[in-house]
């Protein structure tokens, strides 16, 4: 997610660090790059031209901090710019609730731009958050569309509603809502069928089917990869229905940034979501100062905690946790569960790359094969019991027995066993530390 753009600044700031002293030449030089990164990106010309003049005048306005390098509050600046053209620092990704359940949200866009995915991807956030969201299948031209929401709708076990015999798109919305009401839902998502914002007899069916149901968001999914062109949609959707907020989907591909960098500027409506993969997990809030670090290749710490809590065993993780921070004996067999923990996650790439100070360029080179953790985990799936539990006892004949076992070279097993012992020396540590850390209150907040 804005690989492209982030490597185009990250090159403009590093030239700049490279300066002792930033003169007014050298900062509009560097800000010119930055404008040619960002319409290379897609983003508008408008707002990418009053993006460049705010950071232009708080650059030359504002005083130098003697504690702080001229490149590095040019950065800041820049950061502080980033979160106000992605929507501010107040920008709200929660969706309006409905004083009486339930709430209602309609989503809206072309066909093909994964408004059926999306709607399976908001029950199952929902569903995670304790909730009762019902999917509401409105889509009578495309006599897959429903049949795919049906299949999405058992994978997770939320309620749908599926008429493939009612033609008349605002009376089943209108039905469903009524149905899902009586069920005590929470939510109802409705995915209306894909739409040409010129086509103007299906864009009179939405305002029609938002006069009925008074939704309480309308949401536009748009392809995040279409940079302005997702733009011009939003506006033609925003123009006849009044679309509330915007979900960009495909934002773990090559997506070059100009969409989500545009759509508030434009539009003023905030974007809500972004799409990062294929699972239905992968449906991600869009918080500005966080997409503004990522941009900048600072990372997304509250990301990869939030895919954590997604994904972790809660009780796998506290036992792993009271053995560390309690003193206890770290084993192979812990190693293995947490390996597996993390694949659940998703691709390693994706999760370092969400980890503050790692930028694309510094994983060129490194190994990142999933395969690797297949072969980790057939090497300790060898070992006995007790060797798993005591790796120390692991002699040259049983790291022989093992490799064969596994399938897998001698060297890899002294491998895992080396780094195995690296790690439980950390963790030893840790579990040192902590009750100290816990004593000055300094560890409270990370141990609740």
């Amino acid at each position: 997610m804005f690989e492209q753009l982030g490597d185009r600044l990250d090159g403009v700031f590093r030239r700049l660090k490279g300066r002792g002293v930033i003169t007014q030449p050298m900062l509009r030089e560097g800000l010119r790059e930055v404008r040619r990164a960002l319409l290379e990106a897609d983003v508008n010309f408008h707002v990418a031209r009053d993006f460049l003049k705010r950071v232009e005048e708080r650059a030359l306005g504002e005083k130098a901090l003697e504690s702080v390098r001229p490149a590095d509050q040019v950065v800041k600046i820049v950061h502080d710019e980033l979160i106000e053209v992605l929507g501010g620092a107040s920008a709200e990704s929660e969706l309006a609730e409905a004083a009486v359940p339930p709430s209602v949200i309609m989503l809206v866009g072309l066909q093909g731009s994964g408004k059926t995915t999306t709607a399976g991807k908001l029950a199952r956030r929902f569903d995670r958050l304790g909730r009762r969201p019902t999917l509401v299948a409105c889509d009578p031209y495309r006599p897959a569309a429903g049949e795919q929401l049906v299949t999405l709708a058992e994978s997770i076990g939320v309620p749908v509603v599926h008429e493939p015999e009612q033609k008349d798109v605002v009376a089943l919305a209108a039905g469903a809502v009524d149905t899902a009401r009586r069920a005590g839902a929470t939510h109802v998502i409705i995915d209306t069928a894909g739409r040409l914002q010129a086509d103007v007899e299906l864009m009179d069916e939405l305002k029609r089917l938002r006069t009925e149901i008074e939704p309480q968001e309308v949401l536009l999914v748009a392809d995040g990869m279409t940079g302005q062109e997702a733009v011009r949609i939003a506006e033609g959707f925003h123009e006849t229905v009044g679309i509330t907020g915007v979900i960009l989907t495909k934002m773990d591909g090559d997506a070059r940034g100009g969409a989500a960098l545009s759509i508030h500027g434009v539009l003023g409506v905030p974007v809500k979501f972004v799409g990062v993969g294929e699972h239905l997990e992968d449906l991600t809030a869009f918080e500005p100062e966080r997409m503004a670090g990522r941009i900048l290749q600072m990372g997304d710490i509250v990301g990869l905690v939030e895919k954590a809590q997604q994904t972790f065993d809660l009780e796998a993780g506290k036992q792993l946790e009271e053995k560390v921070l309690g003193g206890g004996q770290f084993d192979l067999e812990d190693f293995l569960q947490a390996t597996k923990q993390i694949q659940k996650m998703g691709p390693i790439e994706g999760l370092l790359k969400m980890r503050p100070g790692v930028k694309p360029k510094m994983l060129e080179g490194v190994d990142l094969d999933p395969r690797r953790i297949k072969h980790m985990e057939a090497i300790i799936l060898s070992m006995t019991p007790a060797e798993r539990r005591k790796p120390e006892i692991m002699n040259g004949s049983r790291r022989a027995r093992v490799a064969r076992g596994s399938g897998r070279p001698v060297h890899e097993v002294n491998r895992l066993l080396k780094q195995f012992k690296e790690m439980r020396k950390m963790m030893k540590q840790m579990g040192q530390l902590a009750p100290r850390l816990a004593a000055g209150g300094k560890m409270g907040s990370l141990l609740q």
